[in-house]
């Protein structure tokens, strides 16, 4: 459960970034640096490592977990109309758009390919550059988007007409599916985020209070 919540956090906090960017244009660069790496963590120790190894890493996504499954959500014993349903979209697209990634084999292992490539240009260049997002952009381009159910972003609309903000948006989405990648691999299911909302608010705030 502990791995589960930890990446299921992290899925919360791309959702959050990406409605960041795509609402004004900013996001916080040590936030998007963490998912960024991410990407490119692909033998990690441990779950955490894949996050720099600290939790604080994750604290905003833990604290998303909580607003957004906690119990500030229920009213007389009944769920109340979900607070933010943008936010839940991206992150039940990005589970929905991982399940058919991983039904393609040849595309994994395409995926796999262009993240290696990509770690080359490190390099030269640093991981919250226009360089490697645009990198990571055309990875979730090319490999992605052509797996259909793409995900609509909603936002300002001067803000997405920006080729640098659309770059960031895409890059920040195949972080998400990196971190619903493992979410999976570590036993979670989307069931689970219903039934077992419970578990995951309690160990996001037991983990919290560790930081």
């Amino acid at each position: 459960m502990k791995e589960q919540t930890i990446t299921f956090a992290a899925i919360c906090q791309v959702a959050h970034l990406v409605q960041q960017v795509s609402r004004n244009g900013q996001v916080n660069d040590s936030e998007l640096a963490v998912l960024l790496n991410s990407i490119i963590t692909t033998s990690p120790e441990n779950t955490l490592a894949v996050y720099g190894g600290e939790l604080a890493n994750v604290k905003p996504g833990l604290e998303l977990l909580i607003n957004h499954l906690g119990d500030s959500s229920r009213s007389n014993g009944k769920i109340n109309k979900v607070k933010d349903p943008e936010f839940t979209r991206y992150i039940i697209s990005l589970i929905n758009l991982e399940r058919r990634l991983t039904k393609q084999p040849k595309q994994l292992t395409l995926l796999g390919e262009r993240i290696e490539a990509t770690k080359r240009q490190l390099d030269h260049y640093s991981i919250t550059s226009e360089t490697l997002i645009a990198s990571f952009a055309s990875i979730y381009s090319d490999i992605i988007s052509p797996l259909g159910a793409r995900i609509q972003v909603a936002g300002e609309p001067n803000i997405l007409k920006q080729t640098a903000n659309q770059h960031k948006i895409r890059a920040l989405l195949l972080a998400g599916i990196r971190s619903t990648v493992l979410w999976r691999q570590v036993g979670g299911k989307r069931r689970r985020i219903i039934f077992s909302r419970n578990k995951l608010v309690k160990t996001a705030k037991q983990l919290l209070s560790t930081i």
